[in-house]
């Protein structure tokens, strides 16, 4: 643009120079042939403006249409990490999984479809009602007092397995300790209870989580209820990555999901699912499984790499195994390594690790060896479903 601008005037004063700074019309001179060779002169410099000015609008029009067009997840393959192309089994063998190193673009794996996440929709509840009711670190916030028919939900809820805590009508809980709850043993009736708490029915606050989707890009995500025990709550990994980095930007969120274990009024200690907590730099999130989810995990590790301290944030949904949330565990454990770049001469097997985190090797119908948490029995007392 600016030489298109610029040569005319330099052409003025071309001819301004030319007739001795005056620029009105002179009388007609005899000799012409000196005018016509001018004339060409200024022809020959309007072509180049006219193909300089071509080649800059086609250059501009090709950037803008390249940062306009609309652009898929990127796939590592395609990008690589940290700019470098990773190996192929950075990801899962099952399932599907995606990841965001640093602050990059969050890069998906193989395999991205709309699945049930299970309790991994519980970082979007948790989300929202931080949201609307925002608490600094180290506040309770204010209080909830369950119900009647609080009860009534959670031994229903009991009854189809779900995962739940014990409550008791006229319990109180503060907000702090009802987003422990939600987030640590994975109750389902605390979810139930924040949402109406919240947007004063589950339906309405449904709505909300699938407009704060919306928003955020999340064009792969459909919530049905708070907890993501309904099937019908479905999302991609890579859509997940998108929550979990900002809801992992709330200290609040951050903070609880960082905690082992909590106290409540009636349930007394519950303790995280999440057993790789404080391992291997795993600072969150939140484990998920139900039969038709699979294993799932959001998760958020903090690693060396390349002498930098890197945050890693991902999500691994539809793993298999008969222990669901050691599968999900165990293959966010190992994309983690591999994507940190840990020296091994070969990757551990799926046993392997899960024994690393207090799995211990179990035969399974197969025959095959297969996880189970040390714990199975107490957890099962606590909460006899998926969580």
């Amino acid at each position: 643009m600016s030489l298109a601008y610029r040569k005319p005037h330099t052409c003025w004063q071309h001819h301004a120079a030319l007739n001795g700074g005056v620029t009105h019309r002179e009388p007609a001179r005899p000799a012409t042939r000196p005018i016509r060779i001018r004339w060409i002169r200024v022809a020959g410099l309007l072509v180049v403006v006219a193909a300089i000015a071509a080649l800059g609008h086609q250059l501009l029009a090709s950037s803008s249409s390249t940062a306009e067009s609309p652009v898929d997840v990127p796939r590592l393959e395609d990008r690589g990490v940290l700019g470098e192309a990773p190996p192929s089994t950075v990801w899962p063998a099952d399932g599907q999984a995606a990841v965001q190193v640093g602050q990059s673009q969050v890069q998906a794996g193989p395999n991205q479809h709309p699945a049930p996440i299970a309790s991994v929709a519980k970082v979007m509840t948790a989300y929202l009602v931080l949201g609307d009711h925002p608490l600094a670190p180290g506040q309770d916030g204010p209080t909830i007092t369950l119900t009647d028919a609080d009860v009534a939900d959670t031994d229903r809820r009991r009854r189809q397995q779900e995962s739940v805590v014990p409550i008791a009508a006229g319990e109180q809980l503060t907000e702090r300790q009802a987003l422990q709850a939600l987030l640590l043993p994975s109750a389902n009736n605390i979810a139930a209870v924040l949402a109406r708490w919240d947007a004063g029915s589950a339906d309405r606050f449904v709505a909300r989580m699938n407009a704060t989707a919306r928003s955020l890009g999340m064009t792969h995500t459909r919530y049905t209820d708070p907890s993501g025990y309904d099937d019908a709550t479905v999302s991609t990994a890579a859509d997940q990555v998108r929550i979990v980095d900002r809801a992992m930007r709330l200290p609040m969120f951050a903070s609880i999901v960082a905690t082992p274990s909590a106290t409540l009024p009636v349930a007394g200690t519950v303790h995280n699912t999440n057993t790789l907590l404080g391992h291997d730099g795993f600072v969150g999130v939140k484990t998920g499984s139900t039969a038709a989810a699979g294993g799932c995990f959001a998760f958020r590790a903090i690693r060396g790499i390349d002498g930098k301290r890197t945050t890693i944030t991902g999500v691994v949904l539809g793993q298999p195994g008969d222990n669901q949330i050691a599968a999900g565990l165990a293959a966010a454990d190992a994309m983690v390594d591999r994507i940190a770049g840990r020296a091994r001469r070969q990757v551990r097997a799926m046993p392997d690790l899960r024994e690393r985190h207090g799995f211990p090797r179990l035969p399974s119908a197969s025959g095959e060896p297969t996880g189970a948490p040390r714990s199975a029995q107490a957890a099962r007392s606590r909460a006899r479903s998926p969580t």
